[in-house]
């Protein structure tokens, strides 16, 4: 499983015309889903998510959480993070979970960052979405479980 996590001052989904997830500062992550990943993984994945240090603390330090902040956390599914670019003029997608098992992890971890964390908000998995986002740094990390 891949994020690309973006530290944001705000971020939004649009689908439709209709913005149906939205938070101030915090994180906006790309999630893509590999062919051997589950629900472990995903947990392990959501783990990092929440604790890794990527806002500045009174230093200047990038050493707080989105926790530590109580930060927005904006999850959007992201099937091309998945892409073997290796070779090539054109990505193949022979790495990526099949649409079902993407689209059955991303809503876990979905749900499973609701239980644990209160400022959750998400992309639609499937849907030609429109991502806005005021990226803070910027700052981008990818994480790979």
């Amino acid at each position: 499983m891949i994020a690309l996590l973006q530290r944001v001052l705000e971020s939004k989904v649009v689908v439709e015309g209709k913005t149906i997830g939205e938070i101030d500062q915090g994180l906006m992550v790309l999630l893509g889903v590999e062919k051997n990943d589950d629900q472990a993984v995903a947990d392990k994945l959501l783990q990092r998510i929440l604790k890794y240090r990527v806002f500045s603390d009174e230093q200047d330090k990038m050493n707080l959480s989105l926790q530590d902040v109580k930060g927005g956390l904006l999850l959007v599914p992201q099937f091309t993070l998945a892409a073997d670019t290796q070779s090539g003029l054109r990505p193949s997608f022979s790495s990526a979970a099949p649409p079902q098992v993407g689209k059955e992890l991303f809503e876990y971890v979905v749900g499973q960052a609701r239980a644990h964390y209160d400022k959750v908000e998400s992309g639609q998995f499937g849907a030609a979405m429109k991502v806005h986002l005021i990226n803070d740094g910027p700052v981008t990390f990818q994480l790979k479980i």
